[in-house]
């Protein structure tokens, strides 16, 4: 079980345990005062890598019942934890710099961040505004190429060919398992690449690096964001859009912009409490404005697949801002780009969007908007079966999304029995991936299994989904 250890879970830890802080101290070796503080200052403080470890042991040697008190009392945390503010600017010269410099910087800070910071991610997201002007501004500009350095032999055809097959890989070990299991060595891989565009090369040799680049930085956005790494995933969205627009490859870099959307659209699994819904509402609103500047710009520059991809993102906001018609519209609009589609014509990032994909992202958001009005629970729950029937095997952390998102359907429904032989599919699918959204998602589908909770069958599936929550703390 990994958790990261501020005052707070500290804490919760000597709870479960039932000491005293004196007894607690005395056990850990470590002063009364000390655990005192941890009390007092709570998530404020984090703790140093030799009193973690110590707490590490003591929960491990905990039994399986004061295992469960403390994964429930951090559960309950999840829940109350106060709002974290979001707004923030760009790093400087993210837009405006070189961007190989920038990269450079991204790349080695990312790559020496503490462990301990990561929880607090969040706190660099950028919205509203500051989001917005900078990217607009850039995008309607023209592309200034610093000058490479001179060197004798630059990357050759085949190198550059290899390296390009390297981010595939990369990228297909994301779509299918999720969690972000190599993301350092695709940020290490993104390092190589960039120093290598440092130097001269021909034109079409630059462009095949710069879009592998872009391929790459892509992928380390969505393993950030999948680890819970947000600010440094929307920096790594920037970095793939500018590369991508260096190589023009329009239909990349509108992919790279629809994943800042997809991203926004995505925060609210990740902590707020208070206020919500006009939080919620402010991001749909940036949401759509970055797919509708994807559109304007590329539109007609991109496949038919990829507009399909676009499409699916603004029903996605139009769902967060509460308009059904809209977002009927444009999952119409969707499904007639996707019909239209032409798969030889498609690069092979866009391949993960398929009917499969288009029928899970409309039933998830069908799903959103049935937490408001039930009514639409049995539209949500029919998009979520297709995607289910349609899914391509191995594709671990769509599937696992997939079967939570049909459980709270059900349950939605009040088809409580339904419910627990799915879940009791998507307790075995959840098991099989890291993803921080999966995660997210499945607190979110036990919570709402609550009220059934005196159901039987209910505090069984609830008893197997414990152990997953008890591996997220």
């Amino acid at each position: 079980m990994q958790v990261k250890w501020t005052g707070t879970e500290a804490t919760a830890l000597r709870e479960a345990l039932g000491l005293t802080q004196k007894r607690f101290a005395s056990r850990a070796g470590i002063a009364k005062s000390t655990v005192t503080k941890w009390k007092h200052r709570g998530g404020a403080i984090v703790l140093g890598a030799k009193c973690a470890a110590i707490l590490d042991t003591m929960l491990a040697r905990a039994t399986a019942e004061q295992r469960a008190r403390f994964g429930a009392a951090v559960e309950s945390q999840l829940a109350d934890e106060p709002p974290e503010p979001v707004a923030a600017l760009w790093v400087p010269g993210i837009w405006t710099a070189d961007s190989t410099a920038v990269a450079d910087s991204l790349i080695r800070e990312d790559l020496t961040l503490d462990r301990r910071q990561v929880g607090r991610a969040l706190l660099g997201v950028v919205v509203g505004t500051h989001l917005l002007e900078p990217l607009e501004r850039w995008l309607l500009s023209s592309v200034e190429v610093t000058p490479p350095r001179v060197t004798a032999v630059g990357v050759g055809f085949q190198e550059a060919v290899e390296l390009e097959n390297s981010a595939r890989i990369f990228r297909e070990w994301d779509d299918q398992f999720g969690g972000g299991l190599r993301r350092k060595a695709v940020i290490g891989q993104l390092s190589e690449v960039n120093e290598m565009l440092r130097d001269s090369h021909p034109p079409e040799i630059k462009r095949r690096l710069t879009r592998t680049k872009a391929l790459l930085a892509e992928t380390a956005a969505t393993m950030s964001w999948d680890s819970g790494r947000q600010s440094k995933a929307q920096q790594y969205y920037a970095m793939a859009v500018r590369a991508a627009k260096e190589a023009d490859d329009p239909a990349l870099c509108a992919n790279a912009i629809a994943g800042m959307a997809r991203q926004l659209l995505s925060l609210d699994h990740y902590g707020l409490a208070a206020g919500r819904e006009s939080v919620e509402r402010e991001r749909a609103m940036d949401a759509l404005e970055l797919i509708r500047l994807a559109q304007d710009q590329f539109g007609q520059r991109i496949t038919a697949t990829t507009r399909a991809m676009l499409h699916t993102r603004e029903a996605w906001a139009f769902g967060k801002l509460g308009r059904p018609t809209a977002f009927h519209r444009a999952g119409d609009r969707a499904h007639e780009a996707l019909n239209e589609s032409d798969p030889s014509a498609d690069p092979y990032w866009i391949n993960y969007f398929d009917a499969a994909e288009l029928a899970g992202t409309l039933g998830g958001r069908l799903l959103e908007m049935a937490r408001r009005e039930p009514a639409f629970a049995a539209a949500a729950a029919e998009q979520i079966d297709h995607a289910i029937q349609l899914r391509r095997p191995g594709r671990r952390r769509s599937a696992a999304l997939d079967q939570l998102g049909m459980m709270e359907a059900r349950l939605i429904e009040g088809e409580v029995e339904e419910a627990c032989r799915i879940g009791e599919t998507a307790v075995e699918a959840v098991g099989k991936t890291a993803s921080d959204r999966v995660q997210k998602k499945l607190i979110k589908v036990y919570r709402a299994t609550e009220q059934f909770a005196q159901v039987g069958r209910v505090a069984e599936l609830r008893g197997q989904m414990k152990p997953l929550l008890l591996a997220t703390a």
